[in-house]
């Protein structure tokens, strides 16, 4: 799994059929993790493994409710315990999208926002500026603290998100890590419809 350096990329896999599949590749290119989503769950359930083989489970990220537009997405760690909890902002995350992230006690850790909201309804109304614009992130403390940045480098065969962990006091990697997941499987499976 990354050291807490982070930079990193979440690389959709190609050709899944079920669900959808993402590897971890750190900056020399080498596969350090791999995430599995299962298909037709009415709960989300996202898993990430130490590789491709899934024997050893990292994290999960769980739903807490079936389909929901501002549904709360559960993280835990390889024992089960809870890291924290990401919650998206349904009405507004029509026009820019937008998460508020807590810890394992519910407390607000920080707010992940897309980077401009000319740009994110442009995106939205035009498939074109999303290829010649990507999404970018960013994961912000109460304080106005940058914790982690998110940008997608999408074409239109692959979906990549890089993401850059500031190794912020108070936030779990593994949660930016988590958050890194969500944006490729629910934001871009938005993007793919």
């Amino acid at each position: 799994m990354p050291a807490p350096a982070s930079t990193y990329t979440i690389r959709q896999k190609i050709l899944k059929f079920l669900g959808a599949a993402f590897y971890v590749i750190d900056d020399s290119g080498e596969v350090i993790g791999f995430c599995n989503q299962k298909a037709f769950r009415l709960h989300e359930d996202i898993r990430l493994y130490t590789d491709q083989t899934k024997s050893e489970e990292v994290l999960s990220i769980r739903a807490r409710s079936v389909i929901d537009f501002a549904a709360t997405y559960d993280v835990f760690d390889d024992n089960g315990s809870i890291l924290g909890s990401a919650r998206r902002k349904g009405l507004k995350s029509i026009v820019r999208d937008e998460w508020h992230i807590f810890d394992a006690d519910g407390r607000e850790l920080a707010k992940l926002k897309e980077d401009s909201g000319n740009l994110a309804i442009a995106r939205r109304l035009l498939p074109a500026v999303a290829l010649l614009v990507p999404q970018k992130f960013n994961l912000v403390t109460p304080s106005g603290q940058q914790a982690a940045r998110y940008e997608t480098h999408r074409n239109i065969f692959i979906y990549k998100l890089r993401v850059t962990d500031h190794q912020t006091p108070g936030i779990d990697p593994q949660l930016v890590m988590a958050l890194g997941f969500l944006l490729a499987a629910i934001e871009g499976r938005q993007d793919r419809q």
